[in-house]
């Protein structure tokens, strides 16, 4: 992996090693991600979407959200929506404003973390007390073990298994229970500068790797069945007809309309931080996180140190550099402050054991 060309954002503390989103299903040892656009005048793409941001009629916006979400709303109080989240501040965020501004019937979906920190346990509670249904979904911790070791030794990337099954749970589901849309929290876009994740979803294929392992060696050669890898694998769902089905999968709705709330109303994390402080008490860690100077991102799982520090090892990008540079993009944080900040803490190791 080359990192001698590295450049950085003139705008953010981003460097040019940021991945993008790329085909997950299609990442084997030794494959390149994307990497983040710089254009050139030396801004990345992110800092591109967020200074477009500044130029949106958001009320345009919100007046698209509430005319979509009339189609999909029910009269007689079944779930209408579903929302994925684990009680973060972005999917506390959600939840609410989908159930209490715009009298959707929300039915919240949960991939458990890996193992849960005792702050992340506490804030799924106020989620929910906020009076929402929730489906949490635990993977089988013995195959999910086994995907993440594979991922870590194949790919230096173990949270990927997670990411597979975060993102493909809530379509599938969606789809099982007859419930038409899905809202996320976050467009991709807005870390990534390209178009979000739900412009853009990856077509089923029989060349399918998981953990760096094509399916069929995960059952011919590591004893997995097609029932065990059946949540990571990809969903056909996301708003598009031309997607097959997998034989043995019957939906009740053919096509889950799937997207991002943060494409309709002006999102920052702080924000939202604020917002989930406000309506479901919140709780933020009661130190920095490690790896970085904030308190409130990503907190539910112990496995996030070692994701981010894996990150740092592979591209030389690590928390720090992912929080700053969104905290200068929303006006909270100067570059130069956030220059500070990365030196100070983006190599810092993980210290609690997963």
């Amino acid at each position: 992996m080359d990192l001698i060309d590295t450049k950085f954002c003139v705008r953010c503390v981003i460097s040019s090693n940021r991945p993008v989103a790329s085909r997950e299903y299609a990442r084997v040892p030794g494959s390149e991600p994307g990497r983040m656009a710089f254009d050139a005048e030396g801004v990345c793409g992110a800092c591109r979407v967020a200074e477009a941001k500044s130029k949106i009629d958001w009320d345009s916006r919100e007046a698209e959200l509430v005319e979509m979400l009339g189609r999909y709303k029910r009269a007689d109080g079944r779930p209408d929506v579903l929302v994925p989240g684990s009680g973060g501040k972005d999917s506390v965020l959600a939840a609410h404003l989908l159930k209490a501004r715009y009298g959707m019937h929300p039915l919240t979906v949960t991939w458990a973390p890996h193992a849960y920190t005792e702050v992340g346990r506490r804030n799924f509670y106020r989620w929910l007390d906020l009076g929402l249904d929730n489906i949490l979904v635990t993977p089988n911790p013995k195959v999910h073990r086994l995907l993440t070791k594979l991922a870590f030794t194949n790919l230096l990337h173990p949270f990927q298994p997670f990411i597979l099954g975060q993102r493909s749970l809530a379509p599938k589901l969606a789809a099982k229970l007859g419930i038409q849309l899905v809202f996320f929290g976050e467009d991709d876009a807005e870390y990534e500068g390209t178009a979000g994740w739900q412009e853009k979803p990856e077509r089923p294929t029989d060349d399918v790797y998981i953990a760096g392992v094509h399916y069929n060696d995960l059952i011919e050669q590591h004893g997995l069945t097609m029932h065990d890898l059946d949540v990571y694998m990809p969903d056909t769902l996301i708003n598009a007809p031309d997607l097959r089905f997998p034989a043995d999968f019957q939906p009740f709705c053919p096509v889950v309309d799937v997207r991002a709330l943060g494409h309709y109303l002006r999102w920052d994390p702080q924000s939202a931080y604020y917002y989930a402080v406000e309506h479901a008490g919140f709780e933020c860690n009661e130190q920095r996180t490690e790896g970085t100077y904030s308190r409130y991102n990503s907190i539910d799982d112990r496995m996030d140190p070692l994701h981010y520090y894996t990150m740092y090892t592979k591209f030389g990008i690590g928390r720090a550099s992912h929080d700053a540079s969104q905290e200068i993009r929303n006006g909270y944080l100067t570059r130069e402050e956030g220059v500070a900040l990365v030196h100070k803490y983006d190599a810092e190791p993980p210290a609690t054991r997963v």
